[in-house]
């Protein structure tokens, strides 16, 4: 392999050298060719190594280690984008940290003086003060409680009267016990069992059941199952953008997906069985019960959808007979399409466009203007725009692999004016002016209208020119975000979680999961101490506002601030 590519690079030398236009069409059609080759090659290699692996498995055998290549670079499956988007920043793409003394913010709980052994100081000494010395330490101790509940009896009503136990202690076991299983599972993401041997550790005598029922169960959970739903509806009312993304799951030895929905203030997590349209509408709507819309936008989005003519006209029939829309349950619509006998492709772009025109036209929760997201087509016509991640575009390039020298360097040319010109949008972002709204759009033109000798190249260019519109939409929001990263990084958080714990097995686990990540999370972007506030919940204080307020409160002041 290593020959040709030296081959290779002989005849691109010479290629440069060569005046006959002909031949050289001639050599750049080759060069393709051996692309394509390579690129088939490639993957008849992967599915091979597949086949040989299951083959392994079936004879009870190993399959090949998947031992990952020391070189980051070229060909060591590195489809980053970061050193690029960071090289604008300084050198090797790292911003200078603004440094502050931790001392103001470390809490003293104990202060000790350290004295000089008089019997060692000479005569002339004299006291001059102290020097401080901080050390940070921790303490890890039970508090256990006796509680003494007084009993009265009184035989006139001949009823026993016992003194109730404070609130928040509840069963066996306090709330600092409680709160900090939480943290350690969802914050340290340690696996159950860890987290038993760390209690018994430190003498706190408990059972793998035991905690399993404070991360699970209704009684203590419940009131995290109220606040997350307050928590989702507090964050789509808080920007006119929603940023989606969705990663795998599993839930008893099956296969779910988790959709991630969020934007700078929040990121909240629900598991699903399917990742189709109806799936992410009916999170949209915080699994409000499903209802059906036939109007003039159902209509149009049936058409938009290419549903047949015989269903649209059916649909267009029914609504002008009737006059006015026409809501429907699921039951209802359900009828209504086994009744025209509408086969399963066209049954979900019915269920599709009418779900959606009701959706829009609802009121009980906030419908986005704007979905940032992928380019998966269950995310298309939710919203009025559509926003796509210029960091999962700018992925397509780096997953291209030539081995051609010229196309290499075709890649490797290109790429730097792509981020280039995402350094000017973001520029754009702090200052929008309409006359550079105008100078970008064309050359977003000119740019994704290059041509190279690199035939693969040529089709992404050309993608990436078909979405101009998603890709440009921060010309007209310059608030929204130009990448999914908050959604990407919202959906590592869950893969962590998959990590530690392969698997939820009830649909109670797998609530609690989706409701402790969103607390988690959310805490963490609005730089509230998570231990602190599971605690005052856990125990029933309620000092703390609800995180939902805090979103409504932080959206408020953002908005307040660009008056």
């Amino acid at each position: 392999m290593e020959k040709h590519k030296k081959q290779l690079e002989n005849l691109d030398n010479i290629l440069d050298k060569i005046n006959d236009p002909n031949v050289r069409i001639a050599i750049n059609l080759l060069f393709n060719i051996i692309e394509e080759q390579a690129s088939e090659n490639q993957k008849l290699r992967e599915e091979n190594q597949k086949l040989r692996d299951e083959n392994n498995i079936l004879k009870g055998e190993q399959p090949k280690p998947d031992i990952k290549p020391n070189n980051k670079g070229r060909g060591g499956g590195n489809i980053s984008s970061e050193k690029e988007r960071k090289g604008a920043a300084g050198a090797n793409g790292k911003k200078k940290r603004n440094r502050t003394s931790k001392k103001d913010k470390i809490k003293i709980n104990i202060t000790k003086v350290c004295k000089v052994d008089k019997s060692s100081l000479p005569a002339d000494a004299e006291f001059k003060g102290y020097e401080s010395v901080i050390v940070q330490d921790l303490k890890i101790s039970t508090n256990n409680i006796e509680f003494k509940k007084e009993i009265y009896y009184s035989p006139s009503k001949n009823k026993v009267y016992r003194g109730g136990l404070p609130t928040g202690y509840t069963g066996e076991f306090g709330p600092n016990v409680k709160a900090l299983a939480i943290i350690m599972k969802y914050v340290c993401n340690t696996s159950e069992p860890k987290i038993l041997e760390f209690f018994n550790n430190f003498n706190i005598l408990i059972s793998a059941s035991s905690i399993s029922r404070m991360l699970t169960k209704k009684e203590n959970t419940s009131i995290f199952h109220k606040e997350k739903k307050l928590i989702f509806e507090a964050g789509l009312k808080s920007t006119n953008y929603q940023q989606i993304d969705d990663t795998g799951a599993r839930v008893n030895g099956k296969n779910y997906v988790s959709q991630v929905i969020c934007n700078e203030l929040y990121t909240a997590f629900f598991t699903t069985k399917k990742k189709d349209r109806q799936t992410v509408l009916n999170v949209l709507q915080n699994f409000r019960k499903k209802k059906y819309l036939l109007g003039k936008e159902a209509l149009r989005l049936l058409k938009l959808q290419t549903a047949s003519k015989s269903i649209i006209n059916a649909f267009t029939k029914i609504y002008q007979n009737n006059g006015k829309e026409i809501e429907y349950s699921h039951e209802e619509l359900k009828k209504l399409i086994n009744f025209h006998n509408i086969h399963k492709r066209q049954k979900s772009k019915v269920l599709d466009a009418l779900g959606i025109a009701y959706y829009h036209k609802q009121t009980k929760i906030q419908v986005p203007n704007i979905l940032i997201c992928d380019d998966a087509p269950q995310f298309k016509l939710l919203t009025k725009e559509r926003g796509l991640c210029w960091v999962h575009d700018g992925r397509n390039y780096k997953k291209l692999t030539p081995i051609v020298p010229r196309h290499i360097t075709a890649v490797k040319e290109f790429l730097n004016k792509y981020w280039d010109y995402y350094e000017k949008l973001l520029e754009y972002k702090k200052n929008p002016q309409k006359a550079k709204m105008q100078e970008l759009s064309i050359e977003f033109n000119e740019l994704f209208s290059t041509v190279t000798e690199y035939k693969k190249l040529n089709k992404r260019i050309a993608k990436t020119l078909s979405d101009k519109k998603e890709l440009l939409l921060v010309l007209k929001y310059p608030n929204i975000p130009l990448h999914n990263n908050q959604a990407e990084l919202g959906a590592r958080a869950q893969v962590r979680r998959r990590d530690i714990s392969l698997q939820t097995i009830t649909a109670e686990g797998t609530k609690a999961s989706d409701t402790f990540l969103t607390f988690v999370q959310t805490a963490k972007k609005l730089g509230v101490n998570t231990y602190d506030y599971i605690f005052d919940r856990v125990s029933k204080k309620f000092n703390l506002p609800s995180l939902a307020e805090i979103i409504t409160q932080r959206a408020l002041e953002i908005k307040m601030a660009k008056i």
